[in-house]
């Protein structure tokens, strides 16, 4: 069980699709949150959320199970693709039937959303600023909380990789994310600061 916990990404899809079930499962677990959370932010929705959040892993297991899934090393990105395409899918379902009014959504126009585009010039200067107010506040937290969002924002490491190198759990290295989001938001606030790109 410990090896099998140990395994990348694509080493547990390749299992899945030879019939390990139980290899799917730990793929779910790895990155149910981050999918959830996703899928939340934009249809701010929880019951919707959940729809969608089932309709992405079904659709990610016939993937694989049909022999579809190209590796490519990023499993993460992939199963957030398709969350956003069966997001995309909802709200053209819901427009073409006109069930959805704008105000419900709050103006969510989710075809000109930057949040969902390629970073343009404008969003590459806000992401910097936002990382220079990161690094300011980041030098205020306790050294395990500064550590683990480094690692995170300015190496681009998984928690995976980040519990590894500290030689921590996963769940300890996500604990450390969270109080240490938790210190930021109430500095940010503090000095009045908008952290939000």
């Amino acid at each position: 069980m410990e090896a099998i916990n140990r395994m990348t990404d694509e080493q547990l899809v390749n299992m899945f699709a030879n019939g390990n079930n139980q290899a799917f499962d730990i793929l779910l677990e790895r990155h149910k949150d981050r999918v959830y959370n996703y899928i939340l932010l934009i249809v701010r929705n929880r019951d919707l959320t959940e729809d969608i959040f089932q309709d992405t892993f079904v659709k990610a297991i016939m993937t694989i199970k049909q022999g579809r899934y190209t590796e490519t090393g990023k499993f993460a990105a992939w199963i957030c693709r398709i969350a956003h395409n069966q997001i995309i899918d909802l709200f053209r379902r819901e427009r073409n039937e006109n069930t959805v009014s704008n105000e419900e959504y709050e103006d969510m126009d989710l075809f000109n959303n930057c949040k969902l585009c390629e970073e343009n010039i404008e969003d590459q200067l806000v992401r910097e600023q936002v990382l220079k107010d990161v690094n300011r506040l980041m030098c205020h937290l306790p050294d395990v909380q500064r550590e683990v969002v480094y690692m995170r924002y300015y190496q681009d490491l998984s928690f995976k990789e980040i519990a590894d190198i500290t030689g921590v759990s996963i769940n300890t290295a996500l604990g450390r994310m969270r109080y240490a989001v938790l210190n930021m938001r109430r500095m940010a606030e503090e000095n009045h600061l908008s952290l939000a790109v």
